[in-house]
């Protein structure tokens, strides 16, 4: 009995040309034309302004906010905890006791760091220095990506210009009157960095209207930086065109 091969034929696989993957990049978090509306003392709409979209419309980069966080905080950091060695504790210039024949260990010092009252030995020294070089295009480019995020959790509010006069009465009633504003009902009750509040320009009559409240501070756009904004549970800016042009001239 004659057996019959039977081949089987291998398919054929035909492999797909390797496409080159370009870097394609990040797209902006709102695209198009970015707007919001300012409010008056009242809590109402007065108008509706444009909003630069180097600002508000850069891509999340929670890496870099990260790095120029941390760095800022250590170049604030001043050193206070400092500890003397034994050669700057008082006292211990005379021997103990003789080297040889008391039957106790040798010595040459009473302020040798195993003595009670000695030195201490890698202890914390207050000429270390803890900064940081932050460079301008990580900077302000954490501060855009920091307030592209506020701005997209609706955290971010637009204001007019408020106080002809210091008054603490009319600053409580303009936090009371925006915590009516849809999403922002917490600036009327939160005890604790209720608002960051940012001018275009010194306004000494805001500053002393909300100086005798501890959750909220009053600071100019020209020191707007990502420490500050992710310390406070709202950013509130006044007089809006003036501080974003000032914001703008930073991110040149």
């Amino acid at each position: 009995m004659v057996t019959k091969k039977t081949t089987t034929k291998k398919a054929v696989v035909t492999k797909k040309p390797r496409v080159s993957k370009a870097k394609v990049p990040a797209k902006s978090a709102t695209p198009g034309a970015l707007s919001a509306s300012v409010y008056d003392m009242k809590g109402k709409v007065a108008r509706s302004i444009e909003l630069p979209e180097v600002l508000f419309g850069a891509a999340k980069n929670d890496s870099l906010v990260r790095q120029v966080v941390l760095a800022m905080e250590a170049n604030a950091r001043t050193p206070v905890a400092h500890t003397k060695t034994r050669g700057e504790v008082r006292g211990g210039g005379k021997k103990p006791w003789k080297q040889k024949g008391t039957g106790r260990a040798r010595h040459g010092s009473s302020r040798s760091p195993i003595w009670k009252g000695g030195g201490i030995t890698f202890g914390p020294r207050n000429e270390k220095d803890y900064s940081q070089k932050i460079n301008k295009k990580m900077r302000t480019g954490a501060l855009a990506a920091v307030l592209s995020e506020r701005f997209g959790k609706t955290r971010v509010l637009f204001v007019e210009s408020v106080f002809s006069v210091p008054k603490t009465k009319e600053a409580k009633a303009l936090l009371g009157a925006l915590g009516g504003v849809k999403g922002f009902e917490e600036l009327a009750t939160r005890r604790n960095n209720a608002a960051l509040i940012i001018t275009g320009a010194p306004d000494s009559n805001l500053k002393k209207s909300f100086s005798n409240m501890g959750n909220v501070k009053v600071d100019e756009a020209r020191n707007l930086n990502p420490v500050d904004i992710m310390n406070y549970r709202f950013l509130v800016i006044t007089n809006p065109e003036a501080a974003l042009e000032t914001l703008t001239k930073r991110m040149k």
